[in-house]
């Protein structure tokens, strides 16, 4: 039999995920100028300068293999966290280590429990290992702690969290995630996603970091794609106990984070002003968008990331009308959210661009409606 028809039914039956098309595809196809992207959740503001200035004077050692330990990254960022620089593991993103984590414990066969409208990864890669999904829907846009314990079965070896949650922004809180901790077992390891928790204003928000030890299996990944504005380098790190890193090391292959990303990171992770700025712009653009959206008659859903989700009927016919002005913004179909785009919060000017042709769109639809 030929070795493509032997491949498994839960390899036939991945849809890869759908990445956008490149900026310069979208001007030439639909013959625009000075498009924005604000679909992916990325920085507005760009790197650090600082992390800008150490490539541009490592460059002539890109001939070299990076730093396979990624030894000084480690201790940098080790020292920030408070953490020994064994229970550090550093990846080409988040997604690598998302990978790593299910390679290393689990087996075809066993559980991964998860929300529904989580980030997408989480599925794909259980289901390439052969593992099953089990699927918890979201209650009021927010992971359902409660139902998330009870989907628990002696089968199940992995839980994910995103916390705030990529695409909808919310969070769950410390109360709940306390009772939440208190029925799970060491048989079962939480893996938590904090690739947004800078953004996070909400008091009551539960630092997973905190909660470490005592006998809990707890994973908690984060990323320097998103405040830090590293996303086109791939640099993401988990943190856990130091027998739950090595056993990843295991898995993970050499030389798997770059050096430009090494560099750039430790240099960013030092730059405070940039990150005072990002931050800063985040806020502003959440408040001015938050305010519009609602001026419109539109639902949101409330955001503590970078980012808003927003109800507008036809999630992709309308992306594609935004697409057309040169506004490009995430429809949320794959997330069986058809009714809803996602958007990126940027620069007030981007900010203030998107409303115009959102409202311009709305008041285009409203008069077809009349006539």
């Amino acid at each position: 039999m030929n070795i493509i028809d032997q491949v498994p039914e839960y390899i036939r039956s991945l849809i890869p995920y759908a990445p956008g098309k490149p900026m310069e595809e979208v001007e030439r196809e639909y013959g625009i100028e000075g498009s924005i992207k604000l679909a992916s959740n990325e920085n507005p503001l760009g790197p650090s300068p600082k992390a800008i200035k150490v490539l541009k004077e490592r460059l002539h050692q890109l001939h070299l293999y990076p730093d396979g330990h990624c030894f000084y990254l480690k201790q940098g960022l080790a020292a920030r966290l408070g953490v020994s620089p064994d229970q550090l593991i550093f990846g080409n993103g988040s997604n690598e280590l998302i990978e790593l984590a299910v390679r290393t414990f689990m087996r075809p066969g066993d559980d991964a429990v998860m929300a529904h409208q989580a980030f997408v990864i989480y599925r794909l890669v259980v289901q390439a290992v052969g593992g099953c999904c089990k699927i918890v829907p979201l209650r009021d846009f927010t992971h359902d702690l409660d139902a998330l314990a009870r989907a628990i079965t002696p089968r199940t070896r992995l839980l994910f969290l995103a916390n705030p949650n990529n695409p909808t922004g919310t969070i769950y809180r410390r109360n709940e995630w306390e009772r939440f901790l208190e029925r799970i077992t060491p048989e079962v390891l939480v893996i938590v996603d904090e690739a947004y928790f800078e953004y996070v204003r909400d008091p009551d928000y539960p630092n997973s970091l905190s909660y470490h030890g005592n006998g809990r299996n707890i994973l908690t990944l984060r990323t320097f794609s998103k405040l830090y504005g590293l996303a086109g380098l791939r640099i993401g790190y988990g943190i856990g106990a130091e027998r739950m890193i090595d056993l990843m090391h295991r898995v993970r292959q050499p030389f798997n984070v770059n050096a430009a990303a090494q560099w750039a990171a430790l240099a960013a992770l030092e730059d405070h002003d940039h990150v005072k700025r990002s931050l800063e712009v985040n806020r502003e653009g959440m408040s001015y968008l938050t305010k519009e959206i609602a001026s419109l008659g539109l639902e949101q859903v409330p955001s503590q990331a970078n980012f808003i989700l927003v109800r507008v009927g036809n999630g992709q016919k309308l992306f594609n009308q935004l697409l057309r002005r040169g506004v490009i913004v995430r429809p949320m179909g794959e997330y069986d959210l058809p009714e809803y785009v996602r958007v990126t919060i940027g620069k007030m000017e981007e900010n203030k661009r998107f409303i115009k042709e959102l409202k311009e769109l709305l008041e285009v639809k409203s008069k077809s409606s009349e006539a």
